[in-house]
């Protein structure tokens, strides 16, 4: 999506997410250069750029019922004064017409911000447990799409939707507007 060809998004399909607990993920493009800026600069005004509300319109989600920001602990929101999730979801929610529901999933622990440097087990354990369903009945099943900026290792996304589907969710999708390649 953010290439210099500008050519339609393509399915890649690259095996490293197969452990995990969601059935598909799909972003804009890959974590660097001016997509990294934007989402970088998303962490501190809740503002995304018209170049990625423009490519938030070429997706739809035929099948989806609700759209789940990944959610802030309750300290880092006050600190942010946002929740960038919230942000991406209302405008892939203002794109699609599917609602979103930011209460229903929630973050129980405050967990350390994820650095570059944090292996996958290292951000495993730290995402371990730190999620819970609040409403149970407004996912049951339902096809969710689970919002949030990047996806890195997984580990945020696999354990929201472990304890999501635990709760009767039907089916969940990933979307980010940026997918980290991790060597």
């Amino acid at each position: 999506m953010f290439s210099s060809d500008e050519t339609a998004p393509v399915a890649i399909y690259c095996h490293r997410c197969d452990g995990h607990f969601y059935d598909n993920a799909t972003a804009l493009g890959i974590y660097e250069n001016a997509l990294a800026a934007s989402i970088i600069s998303l962490k501190t005004s809740p503002y995304l750029p018209r170049r990625i509300l423009a490519a938030i319109k070429n997706f739809s989600f035929p099948d989806a019922d609700i759209l789940i920001p990944i959610p802030l602990s309750k300290q880092r929101k006050l600190e942010r004064g946002f929740n960038q999730a919230e942000v991406i979801a209302a405008a892939v929610s203002r794109s699609t017409t599917i609602r979103t529901d930011a209460a229903s999933l929630v973050r129980k622990v405050h967990t350390p911000i994820h650095r570059v440097g944090m292996d996958e087990k290292a951000r495993d354990l730290s995402v371990r447990n730190a999620f819970a369903v609040v409403r149970p009945k407004l996912i049951s099943g339902k096809n969710i799409i689970l919002v949030d900026d990047v996806l890195t290792s997984g580990a945020t996304v696999s354990h929201c939707t472990k304890l999501l589907k635990k709760h009767g969710a039907q089916r969940v999708t990933v979307f980010t507007l940026a997918r980290a390649v991790m060597n």
